[in-house]
């Protein structure tokens, strides 16, 4: 990994955590991937936009209907739970 791409990932992680309040390191708790049969979504605000298939990273499970989640663009939001199956 370049330079330039490590600080892109650190800036990332660092507006993460102002933005969700979240304090300490983010660690990957699991994967889960999205349902294939769900409806895709397209996300804005605080949700994460859902693709069919696609592999998510579990920071933290919030509540029984939200999930914390990393995709692999490097961006964090929230996602429903019901469209999320274990990888």
């Amino acid at each position: 990994m370049t330079l330039k791409e490590c600080k892109k990932e650190e800036k990332a992680d660092r507006e993460f955590q102002k933005k969700f309040k979240f304090e300490g390191s983010i660690n990957v708790l699991t994967q889960m991937m999205v349902d294939p049969a769900a409806t895709e979504k397209r996300g804005g605000g605080k949700n994460l936009p859902l693709r069919r298939g696609e592999i998510l990273d579990v920071i933290q499970f919030t509540n029984q209907e939200q999930i914390l989640c990393r995709n692999s663009q490097r961006r964090c939001k929230s996602a429903g739970a019901e469209a999320l199956s274990a990888a």
